[in-house]
């Protein structure tokens, strides 16, 4: 957390003073005005008085997160703790608590919805972007392990028929799933088709380089 206070004339020019020594945009900060101006002086002298100010920019990410996700969730009426999960490229916040499928939506959908509004309401108060991912009592892990298991038998059946599947509509991420469990697999590929939200994966036979006009 970043504090300054500034004394000046009038509230915007206190406002941005602060601003100009924090480097920030007044839209990533929190205004607290200590003094109004134009109040009566020491003598009696109306508007002798100047603006104070304290502004407040808080450039950790994993609390913007949880303070975003705090007042969502409560307004979803559930109750929920956080864990939070630090590497260098992004932060795993993990929601627990009981009953929590609201959370999750039908195929992660509610999940994939609430992690792009935390993103976006963080990226909006950081000068450096970080990437957010939201969990649910281990959900994604356990989401991943299926699809993986999934993608290999329907590669081991498209082998079997030499018939093409299509999957059914899979948001980016789980796509990237079918796509990376599949990528080291000679006889089969892998391709989406379709536009969002209903795009899909393909799994269909390698053609040869005979079959290749």
């Amino acid at each position: 957390m970043k504090v300054a206070e500034k004394t000046a004339k009038t509230l915007d020019e206190a406002v941005e003073a602060c601003l100009s020594e924090l480097g920030v945009r007044r839209d990533q900060v929190s205004i607290e005005v200590l003094e109004e101006p134009g109040r009566r002086g020491l003598l009696g002298i109306f508007g002798s008085k100047s603006a104070k100010v304290k502004v407040s920019y808080d450039d950790d990410p994993s609390s913007l997160a949880c303070g975003f996700l705090k007042k969502l969730i409560s307004a979803m009426n559930v109750d929920a703790e956080f864990e939070v999960f630090r590497s260098e490229d992004h932060i795993l916040i993990n929601i627990t608590g009981s009953d929590l499928g609201i959370l999750i939506g039908r195929r992660g959908d509610t999940l994939e919805a609430i992690q792009f509004l935390t993103n976006l309401a963080v990226t909006k108060k950081l000068i450096n972007r970080i990437r957010i991912i939201i969990d649910v009592e281990g959900y994604r892990k356990r989401r991943e392990e299926t699809l993986i298991k999934l993608a290999k038998r329907l590669a081991d059946k498209v082998k079997k028929t030499g018939s093409r599947i299509i999957l059914e509509p899979m948001s980016p991420h789980e796509r990237r799933i079918i796509h990376t469990a599949l990528q080291n697999e000679w006889k089969v590929s892998t391709f989406s088709e379709g536009e969002e939200p209903h795009r899909r994966v393909v799994i269909s036979l390698k053609r040869s380089n005979k079959d290749v006009s």
